[in-house]
């Protein structure tokens, strides 16, 4: 099967039963990267599109580790055949915008990996599965979710997910490629894959020293794109502005459509749950209606400028963060003398959960020692560890387009400070799961 950007992907009948299936088919009707297409209208390529790719990833890490004895050592044939198809089914559970829907952390949503694990041990898949591969849905759950920890599972799902994996080396190349921009595929991804062989203890994948530089501008790629493109601050207003109105809509929303729905009735349920509030109304059609409109920029936060600032906001609980962006709102009516809604300013932070840190060892051939990139790196020490999160995602306080005159010259700290303190006064929004 031929995927951008005139690549290949080899099918076996096997495979190409599961790849027909309707759980599987259902992917090609998700976007992979939701309101990205908003700011790079290029980028609206789909969920089954990348789920091929991270298939194709794993071959070729197979390939490699395959010739590599400390890999063959303890890895069996089931074991082989788990990763191939966690590989092509990592993305199962998916809907649309699960993942900023997920970032709100309301405990009536549930997480994706567990829609994947219904599908996976009930129906199509799992019976394909049971007749015609050596490993089971169940055994595919255990990798890709309750991650079971023997050294050798350890070692095959950090294929998966792990510092360098099959899923991170076709994401950042197609995302790149359908975005537009150059950042996530500038490093030499032959070079970093033939470079593969096993850790220092054996639980997980590493790299020789010849797949070092390949590895740090991999780190670096990442870094680009999350600042590039996921956490652009247009990206990040669409967001923003998606989060406050599922959040709203909540109680009028039934979440088990909403979890088996695509790109094409999405917008339909969510918008029966708006109507009857104009300002979420108001919200759904801004993002999903024929005319695009955004909430402008109105300042934003760094953890090096605002040290202080960012510390009391950033990771907060979503609930928290609606009652911010409320009292902000109120303080803003407040001061320029005139009504306001309290949707007129949206806080947008870092969520709770950090990015994927880089911990990778390398092997020297000549000195027959391991030695960890953050200590070879400093690019990658900079760049990969918590400072990651902290230094691309940034806080940012959005206004509704009409205001965004008015509030130029306002002194955005001071108001936010203040609307700090009105928050911290507030009891917090029922249903987040850390309040």
């Amino acid at each position: 099967m031929r995927i951008p950007d005139q690549i290949d992907v080899p099918l076996t009948a096997r495979v190409r039963r599961i790849v027909d299936t309707e759980p599987f088919r259902r992917l090609a009707q998700i976007r992979q990267l939701g309101f990205v297409s908003l700011v790079y209208p290029g980028a609206v390529h789909h969920r089954f599109e990348h789920s091929l790719g991270a298939y194709r990833c794993a071959l070729m890490f197979l390939r490699q580790l395959l010739r590599v004895p400390a890999f063959v050592e303890q890895v069996d044939r089931p074991l082989v055949d788990a990763v191939i198809v966690a590989a092509l089914l990592h993305d199962l559970g998916h809907y649309p915008y699960c993942h900023p829907v997920e970032d709100l952390g309301h405990s009536l949503i549930e997480d994706h990996e567990r829609l994947a694990e219904r599908m996976l041990t009930d129906g199509p898949i799992a019976e394909l599965l049971a007749s015609e591969w050596a490993c089971s849905g169940a055994e595919i759950v255990s990798l890709l979710i309750t991650k079971r920890q023997s050294p050798s599972e350890r070692l095959v799902r950090s294929v998966l997910s792990g510092p360098i994996d099959v899923d991170k080396l076709d994401y950042l190349y197609r995302d790149s490629l359908h975005a537009g921009v150059p950042y996530g595929r500038n490093f030499d991804v032959g070079r970093l894959i033939g470079s593969l062989c096993v850790n220092r203890s054996g639980d997980s994948i590493g790299i020789t020293s010849k797949g070092r530089t390949a590895a740090e501008l991999m780190v670096f790629a990442r870094y680009v794109m999350f600042n590039e493109v996921y956490w652009h601050h247009a990206v990040r207003s669409a967001t923003a502005m998606f989060q406050r109105l599922f959040f709203d809509c909540l109680p009028r929303l039934d979440l088990s459509k909403i979890q088996a729905s695509d790109d094409r009735n999405f917008p339909g349920l969510l918008q029966r749950a708006a109507i009857e509030e104009p300002f979420l109304a108001e919200l759904f059609f801004d993002l999903f209606g024929n005319q695009r409109r955004l909430y402008k920029r109105w300042d934003q936060l760094s953890s090096v400028r605002h040290r202080e600032l960012f510390r009391r906001i950033a990771r907060r609980p979503y609930g928290w963060l609606r009652q911010l962006s409320c009292c902000l709102s109120e303080r803003l009516g407040r001061k320029l003398r005139q009504p306001i809604p309290e949707t007129s300013v949206l806080v947008d932070a870092p969520p709770q959960n950090l990015e994927v840190q880089f911990e990778i060892d390398v092997w020297d051939a000549r000195t027959n020692q391991y030695y960890s990139l953050r200590e070879m790196s400093p690019v990658t020490a900079v760049l990969a560890d918590q400072q990651f999160d902290d230094l691309v995602k940034q806080i940012r306080v959005f206004v509704d387009p009409t205001l965004i005159e008015q509030v130029r010259n306002l002194n955005v700290i001071e108001l936010l400070e203040a609307a700090i303190g009105d928050t911290e006064q507030l009891e917090p929004t029922m249903g987040c799961r850390d309040e």
